[in-house]
């Protein structure tokens, strides 16, 4: 059964559902990033997946790319799987630019983490399922604490 690694439900927040993957939002409002996990039990690299979910996720990726490089125009988009913390598959997506806090280097542990103001988050929520459209079930978990 597929459970959401404790650390990414400790550092993100649910965007919505594609139709393997949750969408993610870090939580750390210094970059654009975003993480697609697999609703697959047990699964720590793609090469795991079934042929058809390893397509589907290429899939998904694709998608939310083009969804971030519409909405923040970067400079590169980093995506990646690392998992040397959460062994459980997970991509990040995330907008670089030359004027970021960790340009060109990567983000992890760069800078201390910011936090989203509640307007901020509602703002990237709102335009990454718009972005994304019928692609993306919208089943944000953060409510409007107002």
């Amino acid at each position: 059964m597929f459970q959401l690694h404790d650390r990414l439900k400790a550092d993100t927040l649910l965007v919505g559902e594609f139709p393997l993957s949750l969408l993610l939002l870090s939580k750390d409002a210094n970059y654009p990033w975003t993480i697609l996990v697999p609703r697959c039990a047990d699964i720590e690299e793609i090469y795991q997946l079934s042929g058809s979910d390893r397509h589907q996720l290429l899939h998904e990726s694709c998608l939310l790319a083009e969804a971030m490089h519409t909405l923040y125009s970067p400079d590169k988009l980093n995506i990646a799987t690392i998992g040397n913390k959460v062994p459980q598959l997970h991509m990040h997506h995330v907008a670089r630019t030359t004027t970021d806090a960790a340009w060109p280097g990567p983000v992890w542990g760069a800078v201390p983490a910011i936090s989203y103001s509640d307007s901020q988050l509602l703002a990237v929520v709102s335009a990454l399922q718009t972005q994304l459209g019928s692609d993306l079930s919208a089943t944000c978990d953060y409510v409007n604490p107002a």
